[in-house]
C-alpha cells in the first residue's frame, strides 16, 4: 500500500477539528464551511453571525433541501451580496453526472457522479409500484474487502460528507422530475465506517423542513460493525437496519467478508437483536448466493437455525459476478430450493429482483470500469 493511500485511510478516522489542525500544520487550506450539511438551527446561527435576519436561514434551507438548487446563483430571493459572500465562504455540494445508464430491461437508472475533488461515486434509481427508491453511496470506495463486491477493489479513498450523500438523491430527483420516496444506504462504502456523517445525513433527509422522507422509508446496510450497530440503536431513529450476512457461520463468512475476522456472528446477531429491542424495527438479513460457496441446503439449514429467534426477514441476492473474482451466480433451481427450505422452516424470505444487470447495476461496477478507462 502506498504511503499516500495509508494517509488517506488514516485521515478518514480524524474528527473535523483534527483534520483542520493536520491541514494547517502541513500548510494546506482548511476546507470551507459545508453549508448543505448544516441543520436549520445551525444555519440560523451561521447567518446571524453574518448579520442576516432569521428568515433568511429558512429561505436558504428551502433552496437547498426543498427546491434543490444546484448553486447559490439560483437563489433569487437572496441578495446578490449574500449569495456572493456564501459563494466565497462555503462549500456547496453539487454533483456532476459523468455517465447515466438506463436499463432496457426494467428502466433502472445508474448514475456516475463526479465530486468536487474529481472522485466519482455511483447511485441507482429503481422504480417500484410503491414509489421510487434511490440507492446511494456513503464512501468513495470501501475498505471492508468483501470478496463479491467491486466497491472494495481499489480500497477506500475517503468518506462522503452528509451533503454529498444528500446530493445524490437531490440530483436524481432534479434529473427525473419524480419524487424519491425510499432511500437505501447500500451503495459503495460501509455506512457505519462513516458514522457521524451518516447520522447527520439521516436527520437532514428526514427533516420536516426538507424532503421530509419518512425514517421508516430509509434503510441502512452494514457488514456488521458491532459497536456501531449498538450505538445506532441508541440514536432514537426508526430506520430499517439491513445486515450483510451472506453466510450462516463464521468459517464461510470469513472467506467472503474480512470483517468476520473481527466480529463473530454471535456478537453481530446479539447487536442486531439489541437494535430490534431498542427500536422495534424488524431487520433485513442480506444473503448473496454464490454458486458452490454458500448456496446448498446444508447452508440453508444452518441459516434457518441461526436466525430463528431474530425478528426480521432474509433477502436472497443472486450475486452479480465481477471479473476480478471467480464467484458465479447460483442457478435458478438452487435459489428456489434455498428459498423454499427457509420458508418451510418459518423464515420470511424474498428473492431480490435483479435490476440494472445490463448496465453494471451492482455496487462499484460502473465506477470501477470508469476508473480503468481513465487510467488507460
Amino acid at each position: 500500500m502506498s504511503e499516500n493511500r495509508k494517509e488517506i485511510l488514516a485521515e478518514g478516522f480524524l474528527t473535523e477539528g483534527q483534520k483542520n489542525e493536520k491541514q494547517e500544520s502541513e500548510g494546506r487550506t482548511v476546507s470551507e464551511t459545508d453549508i448543505k450539511s448544516m441543520t436549520l438551527p445551525e444555519l440560523e446561527a451561521y447567518l446571524k453571525e453574518m448579520g442576516e435576519k432569521p428568515f433568511r436561514a429558512k429561505q436558504l434551507y428551502q433552496w437547498m433541501h426543498v427546491k434543490l438548487a444546484a448553486s447559490f446563483d439560483e437563489m433569487t430571493n437572496l441578495s446578490k451580496g449574500l449569495r456572493e459572500t456564501l459563494g466565497r465562504q462555503c462549500f456547496y455540494a453539487s454533483l456532476t453526472p459523468v455517465d447515466v445508464r438506463i436499463s432496457a430491461v426494467d428502466g433502472t437508472r445508474k448514475y456516475l457522479f463526479e465530486l468536487s475533488d474529481g472522485n466519482v461515486i455511483e447511485s441507482v434509481l429503481m422504480r417500484y409500484k410503491h414509489g421510487n427508491s434511490v440507492c446511494i453511496s456513503s464512501q468513495v470506495g470501501c475498505r471492508m474487502g468483501c470478496r463479491f463486491c467491486a466497491s472494495t477493489l481499489d480500497g477506500l479513498e475517503r468518506n462522503l460528507k452528509p451533503s454529498e450523500m444528500l446530493e445524490q438523491i437531490y440530483r436524481i430527483q432534479r434529473d427525473t422530475g419524480e419524487r424519491v420516496s425510499n432511500v437505501v444506504v447500500m451503495g459503495s462504502g460501509e455506512p457505519m465506517d462513516n458514522y457521524d456523517n451518516l447520522i447527520r445525513f439521516i436527520h437532514l433527509l428526514t427533516d420536516e423542513n426538507g424532503l421530509n422522507i419518512s425514517q421508516r422509508n430509509v434503510t441502512v446496510s452494514t457488514c456488521g460493525i458491532v459497536p456501531r450497530i449498538r450505538q445506532f440503536a441508541e440514536e432514537g431513529l426508526q430506520v430499517t437496519l439491513a445486515l450483510s450476512l451472506h453466510a450462516p457461520n463464521d468459517e464461510v463468512r470469513k472467506t467472503l467478508m474480512p470483517v468476520a475476522k473481527s466480529y463473530a456472528l454471535r456478537d453481530v446477531l446479539d447487536a442486531c437483536h439489541y437494535y430490534f429491542e431498542k427500536t422495534g424495527r424488524r431487520l433485513t438479513f442480506e444473503y448473496s448466493l454464490v454458486k458452490g460457496v454458500n448456496d446448498n441446503l446444508e447452508e440453508a439449514r444452518a441459516l434457518a437455525e441461526l436466525i430463528k429467534d431474530q425478528h426480521g426477514h432474509v433477502n436472497l441476492i443472486p450475486v452479480n459476478p465481477i471479473k476480478e473474482r471467480d464467484y458465479k451466480q447460483s442457478d435458478r433451481k438452487a435459489i428456489e430450493d434455498f428459498k423454499n427450505y427457509l420458508e418451510r422452516r418459518g423464515i420470511n424470505v424474498t428473492v431480490r429482483r435483479e435490476m440494472g444487470r445490463d448496465i453494471d447495476g451492482a455496487c462499484g461496477q460502473l465506477r470501477k470500469s470508469y476508473i480503468e478507462k481513465e487510467r488507460t
